[in-house]
């Protein structure tokens, strides 16, 4: 009887050693390889919806000391494994208040980036658009934070159909992306030129009219142009994607969107 004890127990440590080990090895493998990020607002629609689950991944640009595992690189300004590309989604750390950030990496260093009238110049040239009709969603409330979304439609009642201009922005390296439109004649829609500086970039979100991205300054809670070694990793995949309150509203989650690339 002994011995079965002691066996019984030398399976159970056993059992609990395997379990420690994947954990482990799990939280090595998120620290190192990929970060989760959680859609919070819907300034990267329609590319990405509030509630999309993604991984980020850090090894896309090499380490930061914000990228760098258990952020104990001894290192500073960024080790890069390959260069950013202009039209990357990208999630990076604010310059200011730390927090994390996605949007569309638009300018590159030494860039010039304008709007005008809605269409982004880069070093003097308009980037080519095509229209591509509506965006469509319904007026209702929105992930945790219960936002409810802008329409060019404007005003819409509860449960109605919430439209925006949507069209195809195409850059100079062939990258392509939907970007959509609310209003007309803001500040979003006419900037002053803006150079990027070296080792910054420039970013913007792809629903160009709700959101705080690199054309406003810092002061008035914009990111301005993000340093290199804020970068934390590149969007390359949505692994599910939520329309409820919470992750775990399993009936919510969206069946069109798992493992969706992120174009």
């Amino acid at each position: 009887m002994a011995k079965t004890g002691e066996k019984q127990q030398g399976g159970l440590w056993e059992t609990v050693k395997t379990i420690f080990w994947a954990l482990l090895i799990a939280g090595i493998f998120r620290t190192v390889f990929f970060q989760p990020f959680w859609i919070p607002s819907g300034s990267m629609k329609d590319t990405l919806l509030i509630g999309d689950f993604l991984f980020v991944n850090k090894m896309a640009y090499g380490y930061s000391r914000y990228s760098c595992p258990f952020g104990l690189c001894p290192i500073e300004g960024r080790i890069f494994a390959s260069e950013p590309e202009r039209g990357d989604v990208v999630v990076f750390r604010h310059p200011v208040n730390g927090s994390d950030f996605i949007k569309r990496l638009v300018g590159l260093p030494g860039d010039t980036v304008q709007m005008k009238e809605g269409v982004l110049h880069l070093n003097g040239a308009p980037v080519e658009m095509e229209p591509a009709g509506d965006f469509v969603e319904t007026y209702r409330r929105q992930g945790p934070m219960g936002y409810y979304p802008q329409c060019e439609n404007a005003p819409v009642g509860e449960g109605g159909t919430c439209a925006k201009s949507r069209a195809v922005e195409t850059f100079p390296n062939g990258k392509s992306h939907n970007v959509l439109n609310i209003r007309d004649g803001f500040f979003s829609d006419n900037t002053p030129v803006f150079t990027v500086p070296d080792g910054h970039y420039f970013f913007m979100g792809d629903n160009r009219d709700n959101s705080q991205d690199s054309r406003y300054a810092r002061a008035n809670g914009g990111v301005g142009f993000v340093p290199a070694e804020n970068l934390i990793g590149r969007a390359d995949r949505i692994m599910f994607s939520s329309a409820g309150r919470s992750l775990f509203f399993v009936w919510t989650w969206r069946g069109d969107r798992f493992f969706k690339a992120v174009d």
